[in-house]
């Protein structure tokens, strides 16, 4: 009987990594906090979940335009969920970087993703302890 880690994990694997994109996207926020006319960005998790229960959901190539540009494949793509944000309190020069709210929203993703590393920690002890026996 072969172990399919795609079964025993489920999603959980896939949560973890789109929380690592998430932070990605958060931490760009906060970065342009003061670029003027920059626009706030968010992953949708529910949309981005049902796209991958579907089977829709595709990691995403992105098109190299120059030789020196590395390549990156991720969860990020405009039908999985990547949307602007709409400020509670526009600023003048037409960034919508809310600096608290974000560091608020980085943080939860930080606790959301170590709530889903320590889940999936416990899915490889439970494996470990199946495959020797105990």
């Amino acid at each position: 009987m072969s172990l399919s880690f795609d079964r025993a994990l489920g999603l959980h694997e896939q949560a973890l990594a789109f929380r690592a994109d998430r932070a990605a996207v958060l931490a760009n926020n906060i970065a342009n906090a003061d670029t003027p006319n920059y626009k706030a960005r968010d992953l949708d998790f529910a949309s981005v979940l049902e796209a991958q229960q579907s089977g829709e959901g595709k990691s995403v190539r992105m098109a190299r335009t120059h030789a020196a540009h590395l390549q990156m494949e991720g969860f990020i793509d405009q039908a999985a969920g990547l949307r602007y944000r709409t400020p509670h309190q526009p600023s003048i020069d037409g960034n919508t970087v809310e600096v608290q709210a974000e560091q608020a929203r980085y943080t939860e993703n930080a606790i959301d993703f170590q709530a889903s590393f320590t889940f999936l920690n416990g899915k490889f002890k439970g494996l470990m302890t199946a495959l020797r026996g105990d």
